[in-house]
Parts: structure tokens; C-alpha cells; sequence
């Protein structure tokens, strides 16, 4: 986790239950709440927050949607909901993976999720953890009305206060012009060995 997390636990050890921790989290809530002022103006009364556990089954049925989109098997070959339901529950809950919803009308229309990834510890420098964002989704009715926006704004305000020292992504296509205009920029330095195609085999 991040570097923040990590002096908490030698400070205090596990029994704290990572308190510092809670505290940053509790920062993201105030900082998302700011986020939903800028929405206020927004169509539809979308709004962000920070998910929960409890919203593993709306979440795992976007996540199914979201890839439905680009994939052209029937939907009888999919794999069962509940594993990601169960997936979700669980990561969230965990506290190495976190995420931001956007909800319109009481139900959850989008999503962004953010990974923790620890670096090893060094003598000169601090070891502050790394952001990997990810399964980023907004139904496509919610699309271009600020929603995908006021996710990256939550979830960058939130990596900012945590002190990570970057954020990572795999864009698509289709939403690599937001990230960009969040401020997210190519790297010359990192280099990825794919090891299974997409069907699952070994190049």
C-alpha cells in the first residue's frame, strides 16, 4: 500500500487497523464531495463517491456490461456474475484496490477502480506506492455529460492526498482522450512483455 500505510503499521503495528489509512480515505470522501458540487449543474444528478463493498452486485453487473460492449460472444458463454461479484466484495474490502462510482437516480452508472501497488523499500527515498486504474465505465447514456471527468477528478484527488507516486493505465481507445486531458501522459520508460494472447494462449 502506500507509503503512508506503511508508516502507520511500523509506528503501531497491525493492531491499529491502519488508522492513517482510514484517515487519507476519509480525505477522498471530503475532496469527492467537492467533486459532486462541480456535478451539481450536470444532467441527470450524477454525483461520485467512493464505493463500498455493498456495492459489489451493482458493479459486477456493469463490469459485465462494460466488456459485453466489445466482445461478440453470446452470453451464455460468459462466465458466472457471481465471480465478480465475489471479486469485487472482497478487493474492496481488502483495502489494496479502491474505487469511485458516479449514480444518477439512486442506481451506480459508472465506475473507476484503482489498484495499490507497493514498491520495494530504499535507502535514499521513500517507497510510496504506485496507482494502477482500471475497469473505468460509464453506461453509455451517462456518457459525455461529466461523469467519466468527475471519476478521474475523485480518484486523482485521492492518489494526490495518498501520496502515490503514479498512476498507471491501459487506455482504450475510446477512452484514452480523457485521460489525457486529466493529465495523464505517454512514458518512454515502460516497457510490458505480453505473456497469453487474447484467446488465452502463449504467444
Amino acid at each position: 500500500m502506500s507509503g503512508a500505510w506503511t508508516r502507520c503499521r511500523k509506528r503501531c503495528g497491525r493492531r491499529c487497523g491502519g488508522a492513517l489509512w482510514e484517515a487519507l480515505w476519509e480525505k477522498s470522501v471530503r475532496r469527492t464531495r467537492a467533486v459532486d458540487a462541480r456535478l451539481a449543474p450536470m444532467a441527470n444528478d450524477l454525483r461520485v463517491r467512493p464505493a463500498l463493498p455493498s456495492d459489489a452486485p451493482a458493479l459486477a453487473e456493469l463490469r459485465w456490461a462494460f466488456k459485453r460492449e466489445d466482445h461478440e460472444a453470446p452470453p451464455d458463454t460468459a462466465r458466472p456474475l457471481a465471480e465478480a461479484e465475489r471479486w469485487i466484495r472482497e478487493r474492496l474490502g481488502g483495502g489494496q484496490w479502491l474505487a469511485w462510482v458516479a449514480e444518477a437516480g439512486g442506481e451506480i452508472r459508472g465506475h473507476v477502480f484503482l489498484a495499490l501497488v507497493e514498491r520495494v523499500p530504499e535507502p535514499f527515498a521513500d517507497n510510496d506506492s504506485l496507482g494502477y486504474v482500471t475497469n473505468f465505465f460509464v453506461e453509455p447514456q451517462y456518457r459525455n455529460q461529466g461523469a467519466g471527468t468527475a471519476l478521474l477528478d475523485a480518484l486523482t484527488s485521492y492518489a494526490r492526498g495518498a501520496k502515490l507516486e503514479t498512476l498507471i493505465v491501459w487506455p482504450s481507445e475510446r477512452s484514452d482522450p480523457l485521460y489525457r486531458r486529466s493529465g495523464f501522459q505517454p512514458s518512454a520508460e515502460l516497457l510490458e512483455l505480453p505473456l497469453l494472447t487474447a484467446d488465452g494462449s502463449t504467444p
